[in-house]
């Protein structure tokens, strides 16, 4: 116990920076996807073409692979230097859009189309109308899956100490070499991801009740 406690600090910088992370690769990656989204949505194939190659290229290969590749691939090019935690938030953004893309265009495509037709019969642009219309009640079914997907991305942040980011992750493995107490530290890591997720759940429990009262 002693053990746990005394590496709570230097752990909790390290929660710090994981949190730091997910927050800005989520913003990002909920944007990436509504992109993706809508030109899945779109009438042109060409943009169709483009946002399924994205999708299928994400979800075809693992977490991994696509970190390395954007870290270590990319950064071998001149005209690119990426630090570690800027890769590390490129590839959690770019995976997250690609799974964010398809629970936005499945929730986009539940809505009645009939609310397509009275927005014209309104005078409402498409624009207008997916703003005001589609998406705010499109957003209330994904909310589930937003959560569900927040917490893989969460998760899928542990995986960036590999590329050397003080997350909290790579902090246990320091304190593990530093102190060979594994069973204690590892046991503190553990309780740390699960109350974080465990109140993201909680965010995503009292969004959803909120948004079913309006």
């Amino acid at each position: 116990m002693g053990v746990m406690i005394d590496a709570l600090p230097y752990l909790m910088d390290g929660l710090k920076v994981t949190i730091y992370i997910f927050v800005i690769a989520i913003i990002f990656g909920f944007l990436i996807g509504l992109v993706i989204a809508l030109m899945r949505l779109a009438p042109l194939k060409i943009l169709n073409w483009i946002a399924s190659a994205f999708i299928n290229a994400i979800r075809g290969t693992p977490f991994i692979v696509q970190l390395f590749f954007i870290h270590f691939g990319l950064n071998q090019l001149a005209w690119i230097s990426f630090e570690s935690t800027t890769s590390g938030i490129i590839t959690v953004a770019l995976n997250a859009g690609a799974y964010l893309a398809e629970i936005i265009r499945a929730g986009i495509q539940s809505i009645d189309k009939g609310q397509n037709e009275a927005a014209r019969s309104l005078g409402l642009t498409g624009v207008q109308n997916m703003r005001h219309i589609i998406l705010p009640q499109a957003f209330r079914r994904m909310l589930p899956a937003f959560t569900n997907q927040a917490i893989i991305s969460l998760k899928d942040t542990s995986l960036l100490s590999i590329i050397g980011i003080a997350d909290l992750t790579q902090r246990g493995q320091v304190q593990t070499a530093a102190t060979y107490k594994a069973f204690e530290i590892w046991f503190a890591v553990g309780v740390i991801y699960f109350i974080v997720i465990y109140l993201l759940t909680l965010l995503g429990n009292f969004l959803e009740r909120r948004f079913e009262l309006r």
